[in-house]
C-alpha cells in the first residue's frame, strides 16, 4: 500500500516512527517555510530551503538507535559559530552545495541513513509564508506568523512555488494521503500553496484522504478554533472533502491542561454534533522533553499508525 504523508517538523515525524514499522510504501512530503533556529541561518546564509524538517524526517524513518541517525540528530550547544546548529542540518547544507540540488541532497542524506521510505521537500524553491488576519495586518515569514496573537483569515507564499515532480508522482499514485499531526497553517496548510499539490490530490480519486487533527490549539495560528474550524481550513486550501478525520478523545491530565492554558491554548475538540468521517480514539500520551520541565501532550506514534491502517481494512 502506497502512503504520502504531507506536514512539516515534529508532528509528521512522530507519524512515521510510527508508520515504519508496517509493510508500506512510504513517502513523506515536507513542508520548505521554516524559517526558525538553525535551519533560518542556514536558509539565510546559504540560500537554501530550510534543512531542519527534513532532518527530522529523515531521521523518524532511520534504525532509532543507529551511530549515524545519532550523529544526524546532534546539536552543538556551544556559544561559538556552530551554536545551535545539528550536525544533519549542516550535512544537507553541504550536500546542497556539493550537487546544486536541494531533492538530490536529501535522497543522498536518506541513503546515508538507510531509512525506510522516502522523504521528499515538497518544492525546491526559495519561499516564505504569508498570512492575513482578521484585523488587516499581513505579516511574512513563519517566525513572525507564530508569535501574532490574532486570528488567521489567509495564508499564501510570498511568491509562486511549484512541486517538485517526484512528489506530483507520489501523490497521483497513492493509495492513502495522510495530512497532519502538525502546525494547521505552518506545517500543513503551507504545503498546500504550493502549484501542483493541491491538483495531484484531487485528481487522485483513489486514495484516501486523512486529516490527523492537533491534541491542542496553538498560540499564533488556531487559538479557539474547534475540531470543524480545523477540517474547514485544511479543505478550503486542499479544494476537495476529506473521507476520514482522526482526533483524540484521551482524557488530558490536569497538569496539562493548566500548564498549555498558560499561553492560552486548550485542547482540539469539536464544537457541535460531527458526521461519519470524524474517528474518535485515545492517542495521546504524556512526556518530557529535554531543556524544558513541562509536561508535554503528544500523540502516541504506535496508535496513530494502528488508526490509519484500521480505517484502510474498512476500506478495503
Amino acid at each position: 500500500m502506497k502512503v504520502v504523508a504531507i506536514g512539516g517538523g515534529t508532528g509528521l515525524s512522530v507519524l512515521l516512527r510510527g508508520l515504519k514499522n508496517h509493510n508500506l510504501d512510504l513517502s513523506a512530503v515536507v513542508a520548505v517555510t521554516d524559517e526558525g533556529g538553525s535551519s533560518g541561518k542556514l536558509r539565510e546564509e546559504l540560500e537554501i530551503p530550510p534543512p531542519g524538517d527534513i532532518r527530522n524526517n529523515i531521521i523518524a524513518l532511520a534504525e532509532d538507535e543507529s551511530l549515524m541517525s545519532r550523529i544526524f540528530s546532534y546539536r552543538f550547544q556551544s556559544n561559538g559559530t556552530l551554536s545551535n546548529h545539528s550536525v544533519g542540518n549542516i550535512i544537507l547544507a553541504a550536500l546542497t552545495r556539493m550537487t546544486g540540488s536541494f531533492s538530490t541532497a536529501v535522497k543522498l542524506a536518506s541513503s546515508i541513513l538507510a531509512i525506510k521510505g522516502r522523504v521528499l521537500p515538497v518544492s525546491e524553491e526559495l519561499v516564505r509564508l504569508v498570512a492575513t488576519y482578521e484585523d488587516g495586518t499581513t505579516i511574512v515569514g513563519e517566525t513572525q506568523i507564530t508569535q501574532y496573537n490574532s486570528k488567521i483569515v489567509s495564508v499564501k507564499l510570498n511568491k509562486p512555488a511549484k512541486v517538485l515532480a517526484e512528489v506530483f508522482q507520489v501523490l497521483q499514485e497513492a493509495d492513502v494521503i495522510v495530512l497532519g499531526p502538525g502546525s494547521l497553517y505552518t506545517s500543513v496548510i503551507t504545503n498546500l500553496l504550493v502549484e501542483g499539490v493541491p491538483e495531484a490530490i484531487c485528481s487522485n480519486r483513489k486514495a484516501l484522504k486523512i486529516y490527523i487533527a492537533n491534541l491542542m490549539t496553538q498560540p499564533g495560528e488556531t487559538l479557539k478554533m474547534s475540531l470543524e474550524d480545523h477540517v474547514q481550513e485544511i479543505e478550503k486550501y486542499l479544494h476537495v472533502s476529506l473521507d476520514f478525520i482522526i482526533a483524540n478523545n484521551s482524557a488530558f491530565p490536569r497538569e496539562i491542561i493548566e500548564s498549555y492554558s498558560l499561553q492560552g491554548a486548550e485542547p482540539v475538540k469539536p464544537k457541535g454534533s460531527v458526521d461519519e468521517r470524524y474517528i474518535f480514539k485515545p492517542l495521546m500520551k504524556t512526556t518530557y522533553e529535554a531543556n524544558d520541565p513541562r509536561l508535554k501532550a503528544r500523540h502516541d506514534s504506535d496508535l496513530l499508525a494502528q488508526s490509519i491502517l484500521q480505517i484502510c481494512e474498512r476500506r478495503s
